[in-house]
Parts: C-alpha cells; sequence; structure tokens
C-alpha cells in the first residue's frame, strides 16, 4: 500500500495525515494560481503529443497513488494541453474565460458537496437569490422560475418541452404527443444554433417540425417571412406553438428584433422563448442592453454564465415567466422524495420539481461569487469592452487590403477571411497554422457559402495588443499559405 496523507485506513477516504493534506492542497492551488496569472507565457493550445495521449489509455488503477504523484501528472500531461479559453488569445466558440473568484467557490462547492436536487438548506436558498436577481435583470415577474442547468443547449431543450407542455396541457407528459391529435410547429431562423433542432427532436415533436425562416442582410430572422409561415401553417391544418429568437445568434452574434417577435408571440398565441447563450448577459452593458428591447417580454430565456458572465464552467440557466406552468412540466412525485413541513426534507418547492435532473452541483455558488465580488457595473463594462475590440478588429480587417469582412459585426463577433484563390482551402490552412502556432485559437464558420474565420472575443483577458497579434499571424500565414498554392 502507498503510504502518505491518504493512506486509507477502515475504508475512511479522509487523510490520514491532515497537515501532509492540507500542504498538497495548498501547492495544488498555487499552481492552478500560477498557471492563470501566467496565461500569456504560454501557448494558447498546443498538440497533444501521442506519448501523452497513450498515458490516458491505461488500465483502470486497482491500488492507490500518492496524491502528489497524481498532482504532478496533472501538471505535466493535463494542464499543458487543455483547450486554451482561459488564454486571452482564445477566440473560438464562445467560450468564457472564467475567473478567479469563481474557481474558489467552485473548490469550496466541492468542499461541501451539496446535492442541489431539493431539500432544506442553504445551497438552494443562493440559487434562488440569483433567480430573483435575475428577474430583476430581464424584468420578469415574482412568480417566474428559474434553474442552474448544464448549459443553454439544456435550457432550449427546457424551454421547448414548457411550450409543448402549455399548448397540449399536462396530460402530454402521460399520453405523449401523438395522444394530442395536433401537429406542433415551431420556428426560428436559419441563422438558429443547432442544439434548437435537437431540442425539438428530444421532445418527441421530431426536428422536421421546426420551421426555419430565412434571415435578412443583417443576419436577423426576417419578420414578414415569419408571418407569412404561421399564416400558411395555420391553413395547413399544423398547430403553430412557439417562436424562438436569438440574443446573439452563434455565427455572428446578430440579435433578432425581439419587440417584433414578442408581439407576434402574442397576436399568434405562440409561447416566445429567447435562445441568449451568447448575448442575454448583455442586459448588463447599459450601452448594448437596448439593443436586447422585447427579452423582457419573453416567456422563458436561455442563457449561460460561463460565457460573457465569465463563471468558470458549467453555469447554464434558465428563467421562466410562468413558474406554475414550468412546474407541472416537470415535477414527479415520489415516495422517496416526500415533502415534509419539519426537518430537512421540509420545502414544498425543490429544484427537481423544475426540471429533470435530481443530483444537481452547486453552479449557483461560482456564479453568486462573481456577482456579488464584482457587480452588475464592472461585468457589464468587461462586455462592453469586448464588444469594442471587435468593433477594432472589423476596422483593421476593413482597412486590410488583404482580408475581407463576411458579414456585419453585431456584438463581439467578428467573421472575416483572407482573400485568394481557393480561399476555403487557404482560410482552413491560416486557422489550423493558428492554432499550432499557439498565438490564437480562432474558431470557423460559413458564412454566404464561404468559410469565414470566425473571431469570438468572449475573454476578460483579450486586449487591443491580442488582436493585433491575431492579425498579425493571420497575415503572416495567409501570405505563407498563398505563395505555397502559386508555387504548386
Amino acid at each position: 500500500m502507498v503510504t502518505g496523507p491518504f493512506s486509507i485506513t477502515g475504508g475512511n477516504l479522509d487523510p490520514a495525515d491532515w497537515p501532509s493534506a492540507r500542504a498538497q492542497g495548498h501547492r495544488m492551488l498555487d499552481d492552478i494560481l500560477d498557471y492563470i496569472e501566467n496565461i500569456r507565457e504560454r501557448p494558447v493550445w498546443q498538440p497533444i503529443p501521442d506519448g501523452v495521449r497513450a498515458r490516458f489509455r491505461e488500465a483502470v488503477p486497482t491500488g492507490p497513488t500518492d496524491l502528489a504523484a497524481v498532482h504532478d501528472e496533472f501538471m505535466r500531461h493535463i494542464l499543458p494541453f487543455a483547450t486554451g479559453n482561459t488564454h486571452p488569445g482564445f477566440m473560438g466558440w464562445v467560450h468564457g474565460g472564467g475567473n478567479v473568484p469563481g474557481m474558489l467557490a467552485e473548490m469550496l462547492a466541492a468542499g461541501l458537496n451539496a446535492n442541489l436536487g431539493g431539500r432544506d438548506h442553504m445551497p438552494i436558498e443562493v440559487e434562488r437569490q440569483i433567480t430573483h436577481w435575475l428577474r430583476q435583470l430581464f424584468d420578469f415577474p415574482s412568480n417566474a422560475s428559474g434553474l442552474f442547468v448544464t448549459g443553454t443547449s439544456m435550457a432550449n431543450l427546457l424551454g421547448v418541452l414548457i411550450a409543448r407542455t402549455r399548448e397540449l396541457g399536462v396530460d402530454v407528459r402521460r399520453n405523449g404527443v401523438a395522444a394530442a391529435g395536433k401537429r406542433l410547429v415551431a420556428y426560428t431562423s436559419a441563422a438558429a444554433h443547432g442544439c434548437i433542432a435537437q431540442a425539438m427532436d428530444l421532445s418527441g415533436l421530431g426536428s422536421a417540425a421546426l420551421h426555419v425562416i430565412p434571415t435578412t442582410d443583417l443576419h436577423q430572422i426576417d419578420i414578414d417571412a415569419l408571418s407569412t409561415a404561421i399564416a400558411q401553417d395555420r391553413n395547413a391544418g399544423l398547430t403553430p406553438f412557439l417562436v424562438i429568437g436569438a440574443a446573439g445568434t452563434v455565427d455572428t452574434g446578430a440579435i433578432d428584433d425581439l419587440a417584433a417577435l414578442a408581439a407576434i408571440a402574442r397576436q399568434e398565441k405562440l409561447w416566445f422563448h429567447v435562445d441568449g447563450a451568447i448575448g442575454a448577459l448583455a442586459i448588463m452593458a447599459p450601452d448594448i442592453a437596448p439593443r436586447l428591447a422585447g427579452i423582457q417580454q419573453a416567456d422563458s430565456i436561455a442563457l449561460d454564465f460561463h460565457k460573457w458572465g465569465q463563471v468558470p464552467y458549467d453555469a447554464g440557466f434558465i428563467l421562466v415567466r410562468d413558474g406554475t406552468l414550468h412546474r407541472d412540466t416537470f415535477a414527479s412525485p415520489a415516495a422517496y422524495l416526500r415533502r415534509e413541513t419539519r426537518g430537512l426534507a421540509a420545502g414544498a418547492l425543490w429544484p427537481c420539481d423544475f426540471g429533470p435532473d435530481l443530483s444537481r452541483g452547486f453552479r449557483a455558488l461560482k456564479t453568486w461569487f462573481t456577482l456579488k465580488v464584482y457587480g452588475t457595473e464592472a461585468l457589464g463594462a468587461m462586455i462592453s469592452r469586448t464588444c469594442e475590440l471587435a468593433r477594432y478588429l472589423e476596422i483593421k480587417v476593413a482597412t486590410s487590403k488583404e482580408l475581407e469582412l463576411l458579414a456585419p459585426v453585431s456584438l463581439n463577433i467578428v467573421c472575416f477571411r483572407y482573400r485568394g484563390d481557393d480561399a476555403e482551402g487557404l482560410n482552413a490552412r491560416i486557422v489550423a497554422d493558428l492554432h499550432e502556432s499557439g498565438i490564437a485559437a480562432p474558431s470557423t464558420t460559413t458564412i454566404g457559402g464561404r468559410l469565414a474565420i470566425r473571431a469570438a472575443i468572449v475573454n476578460h483577458r483579450t486586449e487591443p495588443r491580442d488582436i493585433d497579434a491575431f492579425l498579425k499571424a493571420v497575415l503572416k500565414f495567409g501570405a505563407a499559405a498563398a505563395a505555397t498554392d502559386c508555387a504548386a
């Protein structure tokens, strides 16, 4: 048996040597703080060597290993090969950069090891307070409900299920969709995230029941086309029940005309859901919040604190105007979940009544710490600054003869390409070269049938010098790739 602070005696997993365990814990904390403090000295991303990857194909350990040795393996073989979204040069896939108070809160939450499925304990009150704060931010009523989930993909699924219950009644939970005798259809734009179609699939309605509406030149849902589609579907005997708007589309960050969507939803008696994964938290930024006008009229909003909120992963959330309907969609009474009037089992409304999870981590604590430590004014200013950096990048691209802007810059996402023959292959190589250089990590998408370099500026650590380094590298790798193509 390995000796050390975690030598197991009598089946107890606590340290046999608490002082040594405490010292090792402090070393681990110092190492990860050093990593964050000195993140600029590291590459954004680097390829995983074959030998390192092979280490993670080993058989399950049957015997113990000293904690210090396991920590050393983390430092040498895991930490250097992470995604890199804490780095200021990370500009891909709309990942937040995290924050130190949130990281420390996650450690505290892990120590508490609380299950927020239900019962009467303070961690649930923390989650309820964040729901209260979001009611204030989005001007929702006092009976609105909220729930932490893994991310907006799950929150969007919950939104679809709640809208389905509103249209078909709670009996749909027992009898299924087919028993209702209606063919439900929902609407979203061609720029919507793929998880919307997946939510329709998982809800039993089918992805074909999601009618995709074309977008305008600004990449917003075409309101006139939406109205026409609803009328045509009603005439065809279908039952429209849901419209989903985007507070920031995944490709370009465009914000749909949420006020117009809210008006159509009211007129047509549709559930109005907003996918706010990209931009809903811009409600904290006074210069951007007016562009979200209409989000306050939504029936449900899905958002991610782990994006612009900079909360460590994962911290998705759904806010629902009608808390009773929300509960009716998910509550599943069972003898082993009996609610009492006294003791730990007290509390009439448990979080498990508002979603499918009985086992739920304390995601609320790192979000609570982030909001308490920084406040909405500082977080809003950070959000505004990332948008300013996007405009800075937009101007740099627009004034470069080698580069071409492919979409209007609405929030913090810039889509552009390097001009040249075989531009798709050329730009794909540029992005791969950028990743492997460790200088920057943008992603790619397709805009108007053309491959775009997509820079999503979400990280609070990103500065103008990072944008300059990114563009310098784009031009360098673009020129090199173009010269190789010409030589070939």
